[in-house]
């Protein structure tokens, strides 16, 4: 090391050869200052993941709801007295259910509603008498055949198009029914916001949303009782009318009688069924001639 008194060139020893400056307090102050210039950086705590915020939100949502839609088939008239605005999420979620498990049902089984059409169509007492037990025969194979068949792969029959279109439709349809109930119960002196109306009208569509999905359930195993399901969830949504309008307590006595409003209400829904079932039927036109107009169904029948 060099010598720092005279700048002598010493292969080691304690005293400097040429000057005889001790040696060792240089090496002290060498080394000291090696450790200062190298200093480990302190290395960061590790950190687990974060789960994403929407996906935590999601979890926290969907277990409330099915909370909340358990409670409401269990006791519906309690916990549909007991929602309030906080219970308008799982409201919403309801009646989107209600709307879409309609169309979602129809895709998955037409064609068993088909058989089942013409199926009592043959019962008829005029078509019936005119037919012979062997055309009843070929009819029952002539259905099995189109349940083993893919038709929707012949006729292009969209699952986007005819779902979410019908569903939307449907959707905007029970908005204008929770509308009108709502504005009845206005009239019929009840003093409520129209959150908390909501919340306790899509709590007692839970019944009616949970026989669609009993009823989707069955379209995809292909059990043809799925239409009686079907009918009676969307018949009873003349039962979530009174009893919406009737947990609430009017305000006073010079309102709106109930049951006129309940009336008012029935004619409501009964244009909104009428512009539904419409709506089906121009989709129904569709599929019909689009099958009229494929070779491969005239090869099938």
């Amino acid at each position: 090391m060099n010598c720092s008194n005279c700048g002598h060139f010493n292969e080691g020893g304690k005293f400097c050869v040429k000057c005889g400056h001790k040696l060792q307090e240089e090496a002290a102050v060498s080394q000291a200052a090696a450790a200062s210039e190298y200093q480990p950086q302190p290395q960061p705590a590790y950190a687990p993941q974060q789960p994403n915020q929407r996906v935590r939100q999601a979890k926290k949502v969907s277990k409330s709801f099915f909370s909340y839609f358990a409670e409401g088939i269990k006791n519906p008239t309690a916990t549909a007295q007991a929602a309030g605005e906080s219970q308008f999420v799982n409201a919403l979620i309801t009646v989107i259910l209600y709307a879409l498990s309609i169309p979602v049902m129809l895709y998955v089984g037409w064609k068993l509603l088909l058989i089942q059409f013409v199926r009592s169509m043959f019962k008829l007492p005029i078509i019936s008498e005119e037919l012979a037990p062997s055309d009843m025969e070929d009819f029952d194979t002539g259905a099995d055949l189109i349940k083993a068949t893919d038709i929707n792969s012949i006729i292009h029959f969209n699952f986007t198009d005819f779902v979410f279109k019908q569903g939307i439709f449907i959707f905007i349809g029970l908005a204008v029914i929770i509308g009108a109930t709502y504005v009845a119960a206005k009239f019929g002196k009840v003093d409520v916001s129209f959150k908390e109306f909501f919340s306790r009208f899509g709590t007692f569509l839970i019944i009616p949303t949970a026989l669609l999905l009993i009823g989707l359930v069955l379209a995809f195993l292909h059990v043809e009782y799925f239409s009686y399901f079907m009918n009676f969830g969307l018949l009873s949504i003349f039962l979530v009318v009174p009893f919406t309008i009737a947990s609430f307590k009017q305000s006073g006595t010079s309102g709106l009688d109930r049951i006129y409003s309940t009336l008012i209400v029935y004619v409501v829904i009964t244009i909104v069924l009428t512009f539904i079932a419409n709506g089906l039927g121009e989709e129904a036109k569709t599929i019909i001639t689009r099958m009229g107009n494929r070779s491969e169904l005239n090869d099938l029948f």
